[in-house]
């Protein structure tokens, strides 16, 4: 008799918001997504284990490393951005830096982790 183990891991997500908005928006749009799976987290199979929420340090976006860096050492192998940092919601308003922002990142954690565009 042949027996196969299929280990499942859950996603282990850190989410950096933009730091405007975080004071007329609590997060709600992104727990919700990944409670209901949906948005960018409609694909995603295993469960989302959320271990870390926080801001991309204001304008320009350079702390965005750091805080990344932070939620990596606490556990994330997920990085989402916001939607209010790629897609400009709940205002309408994309950040002039978002592109710039993900480079820095990506370039600094490499393949360690994996970055999302948006949330909802």
């Amino acid at each position: 008799m042949h027996l196969t183990f299929i280990i499942y891991s859950d996603m282990k997500l850190g989410i950096i918001r933009c730091m405007q908005t975080e004071d007329f928006c609590p997060g709600t749009g992104d727990f919700k997504a990944i409670r209901n799976k949906t948005g960018i987290f409609a694909d995603v199979a295993e469960e989302i284990e959320l271990v870390g929420f926080t801001n991309c340090g204001g304008c320009p976006g350079k702390k965005a490393v750091l805080r990344a860096r932070e939620l990596v050492k606490r556990g994330a192998d997920t990085i989402a951005f916001a939607s209010c940092i790629q897609k400009g919601t709940p205002i309408g308003y994309p950040c002039p830096f978002a592109k710039k922002m993900k480079a820095i990142v990506e370039n600094d954690l490499g393949d360690k982790v994996t970055l999302l565009d948006y949330t909802h």
